[in-house]
């Protein structure tokens, strides 16, 4: 086998791999912080195109913190308006690191990331744009050490 042949049977696997791992993901998108500030005025929008009304999916959040966050958890309101303007406004608390500073999920260096779960094995009833909207709701205007907010949407995996 020729260089060439091998490299481009090694990117062929690669892609295969890659798309057998994101398989049962409908909708991802993140978003950066300016300045990595979360500014209470800053109101994270998302926007999932449904067309799937049969299957289930677990919606789940992602936020990506430095070391300047200075506290351990994170209180969110979270409004989702469905195509035929009907809402549903949660207020949720997260905890990130435990009582001795210690981050959950995982971490390289002075980032550390980690998986919210929302709702599991949510039916979407109707068809078309869905909009999930999300602030924070610290005590604090500006919410330093936020680098990044994501929504994640993957299909419930029956087991």
């Amino acid at each position: 086998m020729t260089k060439g042949s091998i490299r481009l049977l090694q990117l062929l696997s690669m892609m295969l791999l890659l798309q057998g791992c994101g398989r049962n993901v409908v909708f991802t998108d993140s978003q950066s912080m300016p300045g990595k500030t979360w500014k209470l005025s800053y109101i994270q929008v998302f926007t999932i195109p449904v067309k799937d009304t049969v299957h289930s999916n677990n919606i789940i959040f992602t936020i990506r913190t430095g070391s300047s966050y200075p506290f351990r958890n994170i209180w969110l309101f979270v409004t989702t308006i469905s195509p035929d303007r009907k809402s549903i406004t949660d207020t949720l608390q997260y905890e990130l690191a435990d009582e001795k500073g210690n981050w959950y999920g995982k971490g390289l260096g002075d980032i550390h990331e980690l998986k919210l779960p929302y709702r599991k094995n949510v039916f979407f009833p109707v068809s078309g744009n869905y909009q999930v909207n999300v602030q924070h709701g610290m005590r604090v205007e500006d919410l330093k050490g936020v680098y990044d907010f994501g929504l994640r949407v993957e299909e419930a995996v029956k087991k």
